[in-house]
This record gives C-alpha cells, sequence and structure tokens, in this order.
C-alpha cells in the first residue's frame, strides 16, 4: 500500500506520470550515481591515477539492474548513510582487488548532486517536449480563433469584447517565455560536482581540475567553477522556474474551469466515453482534468518557499538543507511533469463553444459597448461630459432593466449628437475588438521566429 500520493495506485496519476515517476525512483537514482562512478573511475584510469583494469572493472559492473534495491535501501537504514550501502554493493561486484578503487576520492554530496542534475536533466527534456506541444496547441487556437468574438472581464465582471484568439495567444507568449527560461537556465543547472568533502578537490590530487573536466565531459555535463555544495540557488533557481510555469499553467486550466461553468459555457476541456462525473448525478460532465490541474499548480508553488529555504546553508556543507531537496526537487519535477501531461491533453483538445461565446457577449444588453458610446459621442460633446452622461444613462437604464440602446434612445441629449444609425453600429460589439486580430498574428510570427515550435 502505497504512504504517499506520488505512488499511490488510485491517484497517482494525477500528481505525476509514469516517465516521471522512472526519472526520480529508486533505481534510476543509484543508476546515475553509479554513472557517475563509472565516468570517475574510466577517467581515473586514464590519467593514470588507479589502473586501467579497475576502471574498466567499475565501468561494465555500475549496473542499478544488477544490485538488490531493498537490501541496498535496509542499509542504508542500518548504518545512517544516504549511498555508503550502493557503493558497497557495486564493489561487491567488482573483483576484490580492482574493487577497492571505487569512489576513489569523492565525496557523497558529489556523487548525490551531480546524480540529481543528471536525473533532471531527463526530466528537463520531458518538459521541453511537452511545453512544445502545449505550444502548438496553443498557436492552433489562437491562429484559428483569431478573430473569434468573446467578452473581456476584468474584476471577474464583463469588460469589453475581445477575441478568444488574443486570450490564446497571451497564454502563449508566456509558455514562450517560460520555454526560454528554461533553455537560458541549462549551462547554469546543468554542471556536476567534483570537489571533495570540503569543496577544495584536495582528496583528487594534483590533477583534479583535468579529471572534473574529463569527468563532466564524459556525463555530458558542465565543469562548476567552484563547489556549489554550499550554494544551492542552480537547483533553486530550476524550482523557481518549474513554479512559474506551473502557475501559468494553474491559471489556464483555473480559466477553463470557470468559462466551463454552465453559466458561461465558453469552453470545455475534452470529454472521452464513459467518463464519470458525479457517483448520484448522472447527466454532470465535470471539468476533473483542469480541476486537478489546478490543485497540482498550488502543491507545486508551495514546493518552491522549500527550495528556497534550502539555499539556507551552513559552512561548506548542511546534510539538513540538502535533505530537504530530496524530497522537494523531485516532487516539485513530478508535479510539473503531470502539470504538463494535463494541459497538453486538455488543450489539444479543448472543446470551444463560439457560439455561446457570441452570445455572452449581449448579456448585459448592450451596456458591455459603454467605452465605445463613450467615444463616439466625445467627438461631438468631449470626453469628460461624454463620459459623465454615459454614465448617467448607464446606471439609470441598468437601474431600470431595460436594454442599453433603449436607455441611449430615452436620453435626448445623446439622441440629438448621435444618429439612430450611429449608435446601431456602436453597439455591434463583434466590430469592437480593437487591434486583437492583428495582435494575435503579431504574437504568432514572434513565435515563428523565435523557433521554439519548429
Amino acid at each position: 500500500m502505497a504512504s504517499g500520493i506520488f505512488d499511490d495506485a488510485l491517484l497517482k496519476h494525477i500528481w505525476t506520470t509514469d516517465e516521471l515517476r522512472a526519472v526520480f525512483d529508486d533505481r534510476n537514482r543509484v543508476q546515475k550515481w553509479y554513472d557517475f562512478e563509472a565516468a570517475l573511475a574510466l577517467e581515473q584510469a586514464g590519467l593514470g591515477i588507479i589502473p586501467r583494469a579497475a576502471g574498466d572493472e567499475i565501468a561494465s559492473k555500475a549496473r542499478a539492474d544488477d544490485v538488490d534495491m531493498e537490501a541496498i535501501g535496509a542499509e542504508i537504514r542500518r548504518i545512517k548513510h544516504p549511498l555508503v550501502p550502493a557503493l558497497r554493493a557495486l564493489q561487491e561486484r567488482c573483483s576484490p582487488a580492482l574493487g577497492e578503487y571505487v569512489h576513489f576520492g569523492p565525496t557523497t554530496q558529489d556523487v548525490l548532486d551531480t546524480g540529481t542534475v543528471l536525473q533532471l536533466r531527463d526530466a528537463h527534456a520531458i518538459f521541453l517536449r511537452d511545453m512544445k506541444a502545449i505550444g502548438e496547441a496553443l498557436y492552433g487556437l489562437a491562429e484559428k480563433h483569431r478573430a473569434t468574438p468573446m467578452v473581456g472581464r476584468t474584476h471577474g465582471v464583463q469588460a469589453l469584447p475581445i477575441t478568444f484568439g488574443h486570450k490564446c495567444a497571451v497564454w502563449l507568449s508566456e509558455m514562450g517565455r517560460h520555454h526560454q527560461r528554461m533553455r537560458e537556465l541549462e549551462p547554469r543547472l546543468f554542471v556536476g560536482g567534483l570537489v571533495g568533502a570540503v569543496g577544495t578537490k584536495a582528496s583528487y590530487g594534483p590533477q583534479a581540475n583535468e579529471l572534473d573536466r574529463r569527468v563532466m565531459r564524459r556525463l555530458g555535463l558542465g565543469v562548476a567553477d567552484i563547489s556549489w555544495q554550499a550554494a544551492r540557488d542552480r537547483f533553486a533557481e530550476y524550482a523557481c522556474v518549474l513554479g512559474m510555469l506551473g502557475a501559468t499553467l494553474g491559471k489556464i486550466a483555473n480559466e477553463i474551469l470557470i468559462l466551463q461553468h454552465n453559466e458561461i459555457d465558453e469552453l470545455a476541456e475534452p470529454f472521452s466515453a464513459g467518463k464519470l462525473g458525479s457517483s448520484t448525478m448522472p447527466h454532470k460532465r465535470n471539468p476533473s482534468t483542469v480541476e486537478g490541474a489546478s490543485g497540482v499548480a498550488r502543491a507545486l508553488r508551495y514546493n518552491v518557499a522549500l527550495m528556497l529555504e534550502c539555499m539556507i546553508i551552513e559552512h561548506e556543507r548542511d546534510a539538513a538543507s540538502w535533505r530537504a531537496e530530496w524530497r522537494a526537487l523531485p516532487e516539485t519535477c513530478q508535479m510539473a511533469g503531470a502539470l504538463l501531461a494535463s494541459m497538453r491533453y486538455v488543450l489539444s483538445g479543448l472543446v470551444v463553444n463560439a457560439e455561446k461565446m457570441r452570445s455572452n457577449l449581449d448579456l448585459l444588453g448592450g451596456f458591455l459597448l459603454s467605452e465605445r458610446v463613450m467615444f463616439a459621442l466625445s467627438e461631438k460633446v468631449g470626453k469628460q461630459t461624454a463620459h459623465e452622461l454615459v454614465y448617467e444613462v448607464s446606471m439609470r437604464g441598468i437601474e431600470q432593466g431595460i436594454t442599453f440602446e433603449e436607455a441611449l434612445q430615452r436620453d435626448e441629449r445623446i439622441g440629438t449628437a448621435l444618429t439612430r444609425a450611429e449608435l446601431r453600429a456602436a453597439l455591434d460589439p463583434t466590430t469592437y475588438v480593437g487591434l486583437a486580430p492583428q495582435i494575435v498574428d503579431d504574437v504568432l510570427a514572434q513565435v515563428r521566429a523565435a523557433g521554439w515550435l519548429n
């Protein structure tokens, strides 16, 4: 029986994905440690620090599939050390004399930090793939609905007409900035650690810098300028960017949730045969995917705070803060992966009710166009006077329960300034979307130029 949500057989699909769970499971974690140990042994052998046979032997036996994870876990609990049991398991698979050279110089954090970076690199590739898919879905929606009119809302209530394409282009532009952030942080994040117990490389001998370069080149990582055992900004930055990404996805999920309300009915998440909304109300089609995404996004944002706490380190190393990372960083990545997967599914099959978008533009009886009428009137009587006049007419019309057009026509001051035809034209919401279609086109062109969807 699972003790946590990420392994819960019933609910884990909301909080993580099979791909991300595999990246952060015990076997892959240990394999990344062994990848570090293999690279180190091979490069030490190449520099003559250990025998060539030892490097080859260690690298050939560094397979997590060949060791007993349960036994390693039991030994970790017994001796209270997070790495040594895994090293002993590797050593036992090597011939006795050559196994002596396993872990020749590193400190535990060299291995665990570099292993974590290798795991993050695996997760990062998944994130970029799903961000691209979401970007393509948003691009398609923005392009298709560049001129589809809908209500724009501010402070939770109707404000002015926009287009649905414009809303999608805002989301697309935001996702593009997150993609840019993810690519920009790669040189800072994907570096290893090979510095020894207090960061001075003393245990690696006089060839330490050359060894560092060789090991990281073999692992496909950059070389840190100095020890980062006590400088956790790399992981904190990654968590912060994932938190921002999650906030955007959570915002989009919440927007779809709201616009799926029956009273609004402008958007809906995909519906598949057999999907059940309620145990007692058979008619319901609940927005369960976006509801789940909204909830995961909230938890993700709180994990970011914990990762920032982990930046507070005492002296040259601090296991208390380090251990908190072991929980927060994998969880953050798994939640980000779950959000990306959920919203990729939703946005790729999003149901757009353009007819309801159009009818909702008339919900206020024309008062949605008060700004347009005010500016048309201001050409005749001045802007401030027009604002006061339209405000007075609007408040009176709303209180009397009549349409905006009727309220305007009842006022002689407006009737003398604007003809009935001018009023009728000003009250068409589909022709007052400003530059929205052009803005969408501009954003799509910028996305194409940036190349992140190509």
